[in-house]
């Protein structure tokens, strides 16, 4: 089938080929195009260009009645797959308990951990749904599921096995995460190298064998687990051809940056307290550091330094975390808002942040991130806008007015 899309405002996100990874300066460039047409065939772009050559021919027709189209975000960090919520520990935090402090107290990840222990696989997989749809029409396009609140072979291959269902029921990019080293579960405490060799031993063979992921994560931080743990799951996961994406440098910086560009990592994600120094391995590397303000609003931790990278050279990209504790949101329009706000990012740096270079870190720029011949047609229009910079500006009004993935109109 054939959809043209005419009218359009401003197409934002024009891209010839596959962008690289958007660095320094180049963060702040983006193609556009004014008045302009989309043609679709099947699920991919197949044309662009402006309403003074549209095509003619026979074609389902969308008129986006000067709406702007944008590619949809592409959100490379989530925990969506969770059982229940946890509003208690947002009421902790008001008091003034940490994020460590809850986590001691067995909140948090354990919170998690016990919760979805309890439920199905069915009542797992019908909860995790109501929130890909929710992302799915906040504009998301393309996404990161970890798992990572089992904590245990059978309740971590539940969620992975859940995220593969979520791939194959909706038409969005989903890319898989095997985050078993999130914490250290109740029944090892005191133990954390008797985890550290069941994940190594049982977890990863078992997960390898269903091929249940796309990457290894491991939270690599202060009072969870060492860079020695790191590179000891790292490298077995890497004996199954699994790559790795890793948490690090959120509450203290503890080498994961390092570790993370030294064994060719896809991601480095939080880096809260980075410095000039994990700077200097970032640029030299090709691992993509991803900067998660939701979880640094919501926790009143500090944002990761991304003004300073960018003006270093680096190309950061921005996720949502979306998770039940510290980040219990996928908007990502709002994510970008907290980049412009938080980070001292222009506009256009959020959008390319949250949109192609999000799309490197999860190895997904092929299919989505830009508005390009041959990717997916991931896209949503909104409502007219008077500049680009209204989408972060305006970040609660409800802009978007058509959500288009692989070719089909979802909303």
């Amino acid at each position: 089938m054939s959809v043209l899309i005419v009218n359009i405002g401003c197409a934002v996100g024009i891209a010839e080929g596959t962008t690289p990874l958007l660095r320094g300066a180049a963060m702040n460039e983006t193609g556009q195009i004014q008045n302009a047409w989309i043609l679709i065939e099947g699920d991919r772009i197949s044309g662009f260009g402006s309403m003074d050559n549209v095509p003619q021919g026979s074609f389902d027709t969308i008129d986006a009645k000067g709406g702007w189209a944008f590619p949809s975000f592409c959100d490379s960090h989530t925990h969506i797959v969770y059982a229940g919520s946890r509003e208690q520990e947002f009421e902790d935090k008001i008091r003034g308990l940490s994020y460590e402090d809850i986590a001691k107290r067995g909140g948090g990840i354990l919170n998690s951990a016990e919760g979805l222990r309890k439920i199905s696989e069915n009542e797992l997989y019908e909860q995790s749904m109501i929130r890909v749809d929710e992302v799915i029409r906040k504009g998301t396009g393309a996404i990161e599921i970890k798992s990572g609140y089992g904590l245990s072979l059978e309740s971590e291959l539940k969620m992975l096995r859940v995220i593969r269902r979520i791939a194959e029921s909706v038409p969005l990019v989903v890319k898989s995460t095997f985050l078993g080293a999130h914490a250290v579960p109740a029944e090892f405490r005191g133990d954390k190298e008797g985890y550290v060799r069941l994940i190594c031993r049982e977890m990863l063979p078992e997960i390898a064998r269903e091929n249940l992921a796309d990457y290894v994560d491991v939270f690599c931080d202060r009072g969870f687990f060492s860079v020695d743990d790191t590179a000891r799951i790292i490298d077995r996961a890497a004996e199954f051809g699994i790559k790795a994406k890793i948490h690090a440098d959120e509450l203290a910086l503890t080498g994961g940056t390092e570790i993370a560009v030294g064994k060719g990592a896809v991601s480095v994600d939080h880096l809260e307290q980075i410095t000039e120094n994990e700077m200097s391995f970032l640029a030299g590397g090709t691992t993509v550091p991803t900067a998660l303000p939701g979880a640094s609003f919501f926790s009143n931790l500090p944002f990761a330094p991304v003004r300073q990278m960018i003006d270093y050279g680096i190309g950061p990209a921005l996720a949502s975390d979306y998770n039940p504790g510290s980040s219990p949101s996928g908007d990502m329009r709002f994510i970008m808002s907290l980049g412009c706000i938080k980070m001292r990012m222009s506009p256009v740096e959020a959008f390319n942040a949250t949109t192609v270079n999000g799309a490197h870190a999860m190895e997904s720029a092929h299919l989505a991130g830009t508005i390009t011949v041959g990717k997916l047609a991931n896209l949503f229009i909104t409502e007219p806008l008077p500049s680009l910079a209204f989408l972060p500006y305006a970040y609660i009004t409800p802009l978007i007015r058509r959500i288009i993935l692989k070719g089909q109109s979802i909303a």
